[in-house]
Formats: structure tokens, C-alpha cells, sequence
């Protein structure tokens, strides 16, 4: 039972960890910058902004692409859940 919990609890651990590069991944391939550093994201082709974000080419793509954070934590709360689960039914509580 321990040897769940602290396995599951690494994995979390892991999980929690890696939400954050995740959605600095995500922001970035949605949001891209052009020559002079300026954000180009929703906008109506400004100079030299032409096909570089993903909203511009593909504005369901990038919605979806954007959901992909939230269901990686929906997974790891998943992993949580079912961990302490079975730890609690091998002690017989539940």
C-alpha cells in the first residue's frame, strides 16, 4: 500500500511539474512574434505577421491546441484519484 501511494505520488509530482512548460509550449505555438517582437495574435495581418500564428492560419486548431493544459491536469488529477483509490480498497477501507 505505501509502495502505491509513493509511487503515485511521484507521478504527480512529475505531472504537476511539467503543467507549466506544457503551457509556455502551447502559448508559444499559438502566439507567435514577428521581426520587431510585436505579439501577433487575432490581428488582420499586420507587417510581417503574415501566416505566422496558428490563430491565423487555423482558429480551431489553435482552440484546440489551447485545451491541451487543462486535460494534461485533468489526467493527473485521474492518476490521483484511482491511486488513492486502490490504496484504500488494499487497506480495506473502501
Amino acid at each position: 500500500m505505501i509502495a502505491n501511494l509513493i509511487g503515485g505520488f511521484v507521478s504527480i509530482l512529475i505531472g504537476v511539474s511539467l503543467v507549466g512548460p506544457i503551457s509556455t509550449e502551447v502559448n508559444t505555438v499559438t502566439a507567435s512574434t514577428n521581426a520587431t517582437g510585436n505579439t501577433c495574435i487575432n490581428v488582420s495581418s499586420p507587417a510581417g505577421c503574415e501566416g505566422t500564428a496558428l490563430y491565423q492560419v487555423s482558429s480551431w486548431g489553435a482552440t484546440v491546441v489551447k485545451m491541451v493544459p487543462g486535460f494534461f491536469s485533468l489526467g493527473i488529477l485521474g492518476i490521483g484519484i484511482a491511486i488513492t483509490y486502490s490504496s484504500l480498497r488494499q487497506a480495506g477501507i473502501v
